[in-house]
């Protein structure tokens, strides 16, 4: 009996599997780019870079050195943006943010030197605009005034900023490359031969040091209202981000894309803001066999439910549940990286680009 309850439980599981496959591509077919499109010259109409937000603050603890003024006043919580607008681009922009530990660098070339989404979603015609998060990369941190103040006995230790740093075993665990180091799952699709490059690009988080409300969210919200119809996507520690900016304002937010968040906003909270703009939150491969990850998926489960109740358009897309298997926690330099680059161009092109 127990055997052909397991059996009839396996084949719902199985049928469940095969129509979410089914359904998912029928509602968003791949449409992949033709080789020449892939291959050929990047032709752009623009490329540049700006800043947005940013605030002056006085300190007395900008140096000690002596060839260096102590005193002063100096621009913090500016977003860096990097951006380039392909010719006939599209009236939807996306714009990319990278999570813990990382910078823009994410979407660009992958480890082993392939194509990055930035490039993918140009070649594709969207005008695409790659952040560094505030107190990451080449935007400002707040940190010379606080640590000087404590070396100068001006401040006592515990106002030193926290600082973390992702070690290549943790890492490992995070990114779901295997359960321990330098193991990995079967099947997995991050090239492991090139992890060197992965390492490359990891730096100094400040996130747990800034003040709060975090900036970048405040940041992404200004930034849309001035590209007007934009789609953020998010990974990981910033998944969050969209949803927060979504908190400040809809306005020129058209679609939010989550890649395997930290959070989910919470089922229980006020979602009126999540309503009027499509989302999708997506996950990959290995996230039940991670004791991080597991509870994440099943909150981002519970969101997604509560607002399509409420009238939103919410999707959740967990990648092995339509057959696509072996992502890790960094799909978007995983060896399938530009087929997901596609499937969220398609999401993008049916859900926003072609509706007012």
């Amino acid at each position: 009996m127990k055997i052909h309850i397991y059996a009839a439980r396996l084949f719902i599981l199985m049928a469940g599997t095969l129509i979410a496959h089914s359904a998912f591509s029928e509602s968003y077919p791949i449409k992949p780019l033709s080789d020449s499109a892939l291959k050929g010259p990047l032709i752009i109409n623009k490329q540049g870079s700006f800043f947005v937000g940013g605030q002056d603050i006085t300190s007395d603890t900008l140096s000690t050195m002596s060839a260096f003024g102590s005193k002063g006043t100096i621009t913090l919580d500016q977003m860096y943006v990097a951006y380039q607008i392909p010719v006939k681009a599209k009236s939807t922009s996306v714009v990319l943010i990278h999570g813990c530990c990382l910078t823009g660098k994410t979407w660009e070339s992958t480890p082993d030197n392939r194509m990055g989404w930035n490039e993918y979603f140009v070649r594709r015609g969207f005008p695409t605009y790659v952040i560094d998060q505030v107190g990451r990369g080449r935007s400002a941190v707040n940190a010379a005034s606080q640590i000087n103040a404590v070396k100068t006995n001006q401040a006592p230790a515990e106002k030193l900023p926290t600082v973390i740093a992702a070690s290549h075993e943790g890492a490992w665990q995070i990114f779901r490359f295997g359960a321990e180091y330098p193991k990995t799952f079967e099947n997995q699709r991050f090239p492991i031969a090139a992890q060197k490059g992965l390492w490359q690009q990891m730096v100094a988080d400040w996130y747990y040091g800034l003040e709060e409300p975090n900036a970048t969210p405040v940041a992404l919200s200004t930034l849309s209202k001035e590209l007007k119809k934009t789609v953020l996507i998010s990974h990981s520690q910033s998944g969050i981000f969209p949803f927060n900016s979504a908190k400040i304002s809809n306005d020129g937010i058209a679609g939010i894309i989550s890649i395997e968040p930290a959070a989910c906003p919470s089922a229980d909270s006020d979602l009126t803001p999540y309503l009027k703009i499509p989302s999708l939150v997506m996950f990959g491969d290995f996230v039940e066999l991670s004791t991080r990850w597991a509870p994440r998926l099943k909150a981002c489960r519970e969101f997604v439910t509560k607002v399509n109740a409420q009238g939103g358009k919410a999707e959740l897309l967990v990648l092995p549940e339509i057959g696509i298997k072996g992502n890790t926690h960094m799909l978007m330099q995983d060896d399938n990286s530009l087929e997901l680059a596609a499937l969220l161009s398609t999401w993008i092109e049916k859900q926003i680009a072609s509706k007012n």
